[in-house]
């Protein structure tokens, strides 16, 4: 049992040492082929990196040879480039030296027809100026180019006027009435488009003004077309003139027929309200004034002809037409400006289109003040007859006068407030002295008609009462305009019963007894009434 028991231990021990033995051949076994792979690896290594040093070397020597080829190249390339910039640098100064000569022919016949190539020159021209300055001043071509630049700004000059001259016409008298013209028994009223100039010529205006603004440095032309148009307005409203003396005294038509050519199912346009019996009380104020002066009745002598009468008629209508034509023209004639002329000189440049015109319209009311005047001081008081119409017409148009010439001088505005007083002024002064001549009259108490008729003073101021029934706002300011050096703070009622007052105190209530209680009867329902 013991002998036993010690052999088993030594036969594992040797088994143990048997296996330890195989697995340390087998780790040397190991380490060898690792240390074979070592020395292998070593050897490639070196000779990846023999390689890699020669690849290096190599490629120091091929930098080394491209470098200097790479510089020589870019130095090439930019030489190349600086050539091409010279050439062309060349070639653009040299055709500055060839402008004058290139643009000879189309300066020398001018822009007509063809405005873009001969802007498109001028372009050119400009430029070599600007060369010539900025780089050689002394040079003859500098001169040379300038001259060229100074004619074809001239001739541009030229054109603006030509066309100006060539398409500006007067507004035909047909086509200003149609557009003054109110028909009240339309609910949409036809807005009538004035067209003062074709569409293509004004485009070219626009143009040629726009260059002499920004390059030509001229302002010239701006004198050129407010004369031009000046011209052509005060034209327009003298045409209207004429179409009043050759066609209204005989058709009776104050308005433009084309209308009813234009729109069949237009109704026929209404002349303006007219006093039914201005021309029959101008007769007989008339009369009056004859027999007050003589002391005798009958004295129709100064009563003027029916003729003379249509013609005054026609000359009233005639101004009062031309003064809404004017404002129409005006308006018009201020939008086209500001299409054409800077922006900073249009109200100057407009306020010197208009004077022609207006100082004629303004000299035409003088002349019918003036008028007036001397008829009151031969005791004519039915020339005031020929204000009232007028007046209230200037009044009612006042703020869109004003407004028209808004921007203008002063002188230039107060023009029709300086008229429209003095027409008040004169018209006043008509109705105190008709009212003092009814009540220094001899003949109202004594000379009384034997057969019970109306007697001739009577009937003259029933006549002349009746007048202020269409124009009571108009005689009611007039008579205010005396009370204070500002007409304008008076109401329209105050100016109704200043009228009021001025009817009962100073004319009806200057007449006999037997002749208040009839103008009482007649007018004072009649006109008192309705001016209350």
């Amino acid at each position: 049992m013991g002998l036993a028991s010690r052999m088993i231990p030594t036969e594992d021990a040797s088994a143990r040492k048997r296996e330890i033995e195989g697995k340390l051949k087998q780790e040397q076994e190991t380490l060898s082929f690792i240390k074979e792979n070592l020395e292998k690896s070593d050897q490639l290594t070196k000779g990846m990196v023999s390689i890699l040093s020669s690849f290096e070397s190599r490629l120091m020597q091929l930098e080394n040879s491209i470098i200097p080829v790479h510089k020589q190249t870019e130095n090439l390339q930019r030489l190349q480039e600086n050539v091409d910039k010279t050439l062309s640098c060349m070639d653009h100064v040299i055709s500055y030296y060839h402008v004058a000569k290139d643009t000879d022919r189309i300066i020398r016949e001018g822009p007509t027809g063809r405005l873009d190539e001969y802007l498109a020159c001028i372009a050119k021209i400009q430029k070599a100026v600007e060369y010539f300055q900025d780089n050689n001043p002394d040079s003859p071509e500098l001169n040379t180019v300038k001259a060229r630049f100074e004619k074809g700004k001239e001739l541009l000059e030229a054109e603006f006027r030509s066309l100006l001259t060539r398409y500006s016409k007067p507004v035909p008298p047909i086509l200003i009435l149609d557009t003054i013209s109110v028909d009240e028994e339309l609910e949409v009223q036809e807005e009538v488009v004035l067209e003062h100039l074709p569409e293509a010529v004004l485009q070219d205006i626009i143009c040629i003004a726009g260059w002499l603004v920004e390059y030509g440095r001229n302002q010239d032309f701006m004198n050129v077309y407010f004369q031009i148009r000046s011209n052509q307005l005060d034209r327009s409203i003298k045409g209207l003139k004429d179409h009043f003396r050759k066609n209204s005294a005989s058709s009776g038509i104050l308005y433009s027929p084309a209308v009813q050519t234009k729109r069949k199912d237009t109704p026929t346009k209404k002349a303006p309200k007219r006093p039914g019996t201005i021309r029959k009380a101008q007769n007989l104020l008339k009369q009056y004034s004859q027999h007050g002066l003589d002391g005798k009745k009958g004295g129709s002598n100064l009563t003027p002809s029916e003729g003379k009468d249509d013609v005054l008629d026609i000359e009233i209508d005639s101004y009062i037409h031309c003064i809404s034509a004017f404002v129409k023209l005006a308006q018009s004639e201020y939008a086209l400006l500001t299409e054409i002329i800077p922006e900073h000189h249009q109200k100057k440049t407009f306020d010197s289109l208009i004077q022609e015109a207006l100082d004629n319209l303004m000299l035409e009311g003088d002349n019918i003040v003036s008028a007036a005047r001397r008829a009151i001081m031969r005791h004519d008081y039915s020339a005031v007859l020929t204000i009232f119409p007028i007046l209230r017409h200037l009044k009612m148009n006042k703020s869109e006068f004003d407004a028209t010439l808004q921007g203008t001088a002063a002188s230039t505005k107060n023009k029709l407030p300086t008229l429209i007083t003095s027409m008040e002024t004169i018209g006043a002064k008509a109705l105190e002295e008709f009212a003092d001549s009814i009540k220094n009259d001899p003949d109202k108490e004594y000379n009384m008609p034997k057969d019970g008729t109306v007697h001739e003073m009577t009937s003259n101021a029933i006549l002349f009462l009746q007048q202020l029934l269409d124009f009571h706002e108009t005689a009611g300011a007039m008579l205010a305009s005396q009370e204070t050096s500002s007409a304008t703070s008076y109401t329209s009622d105050f100016n109704k019963r200043l009228l009021s007052t001025y009817i009962c105190e100073y004319v009806t209530g200057k007449t006999s007894r037997f002749h208040v209680c009839f103008v009482h009867g007649f007018v004072y329902c009649d006109v008192f009434c309705c001016v209350r």
